[in-house]
């Protein structure tokens, strides 16, 4: 049974990922973020426990959002995807056992995804508004 689960997690989450190459938006990022934190914490928990699901809730959220970034937003959705894996296995473990961690990971990897990606359209619009209004000073030779 373990076996099996493992087998279309990974198969799920290899379609997913291969079905969002394209695609930078917010709904994808999150799911594909989720999808990551759910395998990750699965596997993790079978490896090590649940130290080890946090840790794999991490790297699963992290990797689903940088797969389904663009290069601009990847590092800030990735990182957002991995603290809000941890964050939610943690509080849903704590308050619904491990069916809650597996929940509270999926969401909380899914909203530290998506708040990660527009934090960095946020710096991408701000850094191209600072270029724009720069002033140009011309250097004269005498």
């Amino acid at each position: 049974m373990k076996a099996h689960f493992m087998l279309l997690s990974a198969i799920l989450a290899g379609s997913t990922v291969a079905s969002t190459a394209y695609a930078d938006n917010a709904t994808r990022v999150a799911a594909t973020s989720a999808l990551g934190s759910v395998v990750g914490t699965a596997i993790g928990k079978e490896i090590g426990g649940h130290s080890g699901a946090m840790i794999g809730s991490a790297v699963g959220g992290a990797g689903g959002a940088a797969a389904a970034s663009s290069k601009r937003t990847r590092t800030e959705a990735a990182i957002g995807g991995g603290l809000g894996g941890v964050g939610g296995y943690t509080v849903g473990r704590n308050i619904a056992g491990t069916t809650g961690g597996y929940i509270g990971a999926a969401a909380g990897a899914a909203g530290g995804a998506a708040l990660g990606r527009k934090v960095g359209q946020d710096r991408d619009y701000d850094n191209y508004q600072s270029k724009k209004y720069k002033k140009k000073r011309k250097h004269r030779h005498h």
